[in-house]
């Protein structure tokens, strides 16, 4: 089942402004998302820059929604207690691409 995990922050204006700590915190982060992504659990995962404020998504293939909130819990910007936090959301279904292959253009006949 995929999930969507929405990741806020603690801050409307994060990132600008990080302290030395949130970067550090930030780059576990990164790493702990490229990790689940090498195991497959992660699909997409990276910051959104909406006008109303930075947020992160991902969006995880788990088998019920106690693993997406473990996933979440277990974010080391969770544990850091810095004031970051997820909304954690089912799909209950997904429309996925083939595996990649090189970027077809959009079709510009298409209305």
């Amino acid at each position: 089942m995929f999930f969507h995990l929405k990741l806020l922050p603690p801050r409307p204006d994060f990132p600008l402004g990080a302290s030395e700590k949130e970067l550090a915190v930030m780059a576990e982060h990164a790493d702990y998302w490229r990790a689940s992504a090498d195991t497959g659990v992660a699909v997409a995962v990276g910051p959104v820059f909406d006008p109303a404020g930075t947020f992160g998504i991902a969006i995880v293939e788990v088998e019920d929604a106690k693993q997406a909130e473990q996933l979440a819990d277990e974010d080391p910007v969770v544990l850091s207690e810095l004031g970051f936090r997820y909304e954690v959301s089912p799909i209950p279904s997904m429309i996925l691409r083939d595996p990649p292959a090189a970027l077809a253009p959009i079709n510009p006949d298409r209305t």
